[in-house]
């Protein structure tokens, strides 16, 4: 197997592992909705996106929350 194709296996996994995920760290949600890093956080600065900060540092997104903002931004 070459590297390429054990990096393609492995993006697959990690792919499978963040849909198991029911809470997610920044680098997640910006990976799962496709949004990029400094506009997620001037989303979450503005508060126009749910997000979770539980001991004031870092940012947790629950993917249901995400998912339901999502649908909700696709038809405005």
């Amino acid at each position: 197997m070459d590297d390429l194709q054990l990096e393609d296996r492995l993006i697959r996994i990690e792919q499978l592992l963040l849909a198991n995920k029911e809470v997610l760290t920044l680098e997640e949600a910006c990976q799962y909705t496709g949004i990029s890093r400094s506009y997620m956080y001037k989303l979450t600065s503005t508060e126009k996106i749910p997000y979770c900060k539980p001991r004031g540092k870092l940012i947790y997104f629950e993917k249901e929350k995400l998912n339901s903002w999502l649908l909700n931004k696709s038809n405005s």
